[in-house]
């Protein structure tokens, strides 16, 4: 009989341990306004426009077009965040149908680049990235994900 008490009370305290780092990990979260498994995360503030900035990791876009099918865009980065690197899958373009496109490097006039590391305040740009959007009509959004450890973010851009 004590060895199936001892049991239950070492159950018992390993679930609340469990429900004690579950609560710790959701304070970290909401303290620093995002959530798990990238959700939607609120730009602090950065200039010059059209930016975002997560965690101190800063995005700037500039010279947004599109032709023949193609959207293309300046994008600058600064690092001084957590994250290590910076990746072009971390970027999509949302068109008017809500539909995500992955950059393309495919096209003329687009940087090919890769996974690119860099921290402590270092600049990676401007590269011109390019999208390959089922619709160019307005609204375009450019999508972030940058990759910031398991509680972190993605955050929207309007373009246009």
């Amino acid at each position: 009989m004590s060895q199936r008490k001892s049991l239950r009370l070492l159950l018992v305290a390993a679930g609340a341990v469990l429900v004690g780092f579950i609560g710790v990990f959701a304070f970290i979260a909401l303290a620093r306004g995002v959530g798990p498994g990238g959700s939607q995360a609120t730009s602090r503030a950065c200039s010059p426009q059209p930016c975002l900035d997560l965690q101190d990791y800063t995005l700037w876009v500039s010279n947004v077009s599109d032709a023949n099918g193609i959207v293309r865009m300046e994008v600058t980065f600064r690092n001084a965040s957590e994250a290590t690197h910076a990746d072009p899958s971390d970027l999509q373009l949302v068109d008017a149908n809500n539909l995500p496109s992955p950059t393309v490097q495919d096209a003329s006039g687009c940087s090919h680049w890769s996974r690119t590391e860099f921290n402590n305040g270092a600049k990676l740009g401007p590269l011109t990235i390019c999208f390959r959007p089922a619709s160019t009509a307005a609204p375009l959004t450019l999508r972030w994900a940058p990759d910031m450890g398991f509680f972190c973010c993605k955050a929207d851009l309007k373009l246009r």
